[in-house]
């Protein structure tokens, strides 16, 4: 009897123990895995913009907190509105955890409303998480003649953009569609970085679909000097500093209550804000690690000061939390989405 209390403790311990034990040995498994190894963030911006800034910040602190400490190694992948980064993500990257994508949110709304063919199902990705919601707007230069939103809608504003699908080319295409605003876009441009380099050149207006935090990280001058106007917030409740000093928003031009629907779930993209994805098929216990170091990176006082002194806003959404929006931005009803597909398709504006 003594004997068979024994054993019977002994299987009450490893049941107790178990959980522990396999949490360690799944680390250890993982650590084993990234010991030696380099892990890639591509970036579907360009260098110098303020998706690369996010992406550049992670990759300098995230190592410390993923088992094995892999070397961080970002690349740039600009092109066609982000979705070449996110093609590759969905394609080609590798599906063992050493490659993490930084989309453009309008990755992962172009198949639910665009029209151009894309290589990627948003649906199939794997969510690490986001560094931030974002508010996006529309700024012009201060010696153009548009002193406020409401010009728009009565003369042509000459905005630079990136292609369908990119935040820049978007959100003035909804407001031309929706609105009726006279927004001229001319496309092609790599990024947010060459786009204000043509606004500095006056060789634009200015442009829209531009992060409220991207502005004051790429070109803090801008709003410092008055160098530009910002004259409307894309966003269905704008930034608390902007709606203090009564910069309108977008949706409140809305003529219906739908029209006010279609904008917002375009405008869902800036909730998503900048979204850290894996291919479909990385091994749960590598996601479980990458989620749980990208969330415990962005909570570190070094980069917190670092992104402080760079004005980069880090608000992080847990991967979880992006996997389950991106599922409901993907159930929303048939009537509201063709209508905002629709919405996306630009026509320049009449002369």
């Amino acid at each position: 009897m003594p004997r068979l209390r024994t054993v019977l403790h002994c299987i009450a311990w490893i049941g107790i123990a178990s959980p522990t034990a396999n949490t360690a040995l799944a680390q250890d498994a993982v650590a084993q895995f990234y010991r030696g190894k380099t892990l890639n963030i591509i970036v579907g911006g360009a260098a110098g913009g303020g998706y690369d800034n996010y992406g550049r910040t992670l990759g300098r602190h995230m190592s410390r907190y993923l088992p094995g400490n892999p070397a961080i190694v970002v690349q740039n992948m600009p092109g066609a509105g982000g979705n070449k980064a996110a093609g590759y993500m969905y394609a080609v990257a590798p599906k063992d955890g050493t490659a993490i994508g930084l989309l453009f949110p309008g990755s992962i709304l172009a198949p639910l409303l665009g029209d151009t063919p894309i290589q990627h199902d948003p649906a199939k990705f794997i969510y690490v998480g986001s560094a931030n919601s974002d508010v996006y707007t529309c700024v012009v230069r201060s010696d153009t003649p548009i002193m406020s939103f409401k010009d728009a809608f009565t003369q042509e504003v000459i905005i630079g953009a990136s292609n369908e699908g990119g935040t820049t080319r978007d959100m003035p295409t909804l407001s031309n569609n929706v609105l009726g605003t006279k927004f001229r876009i001319v496309t092609g441009y790599a990024g947010t970085r060459e786009i204000a380099l043509a606004v500095e050149r006056r060789e634009t207006h200015g442009l829209c679909g531009f992060g409220y935090t991207s502005l004051l990280g790429v070109r803090p001058q801008w709003v410092a000097d008055k160098f530009v106007r910002i004259i409307v917030q894309e966003n269905a409740k704008g930034a608390p500093a902007l709606n203090k000093q009564g910069v309108p928003r977008t949706v409140d031009f809305a003529k219906t209550p739908e029209d006010r629907q279609v904008m917002e779930l375009v405008y869902s993209q800036a909730v998503i804000g900048r979204p850290y994805v894996l291919p479909e098929g990385v091994p749960p216990d590598r996601v479980a690690a990458l989620r749980k170091a990208f969330m415990a990176a962005l909570a570190d006082p070094a980069l917190l000061a670092e992104a402080e002194k760079m004005k980069l806003d880090i608000e992080p959404i847990s991967g979880a939390d992006v996997q389950t929006m991106v599922g409901r931005l993907f159930a929303m009803p048939a009537g509201i989405v063709e209508r905002a597909k629709q919405s996306l398709i630009y026509k320049p504006p009449a002369r």
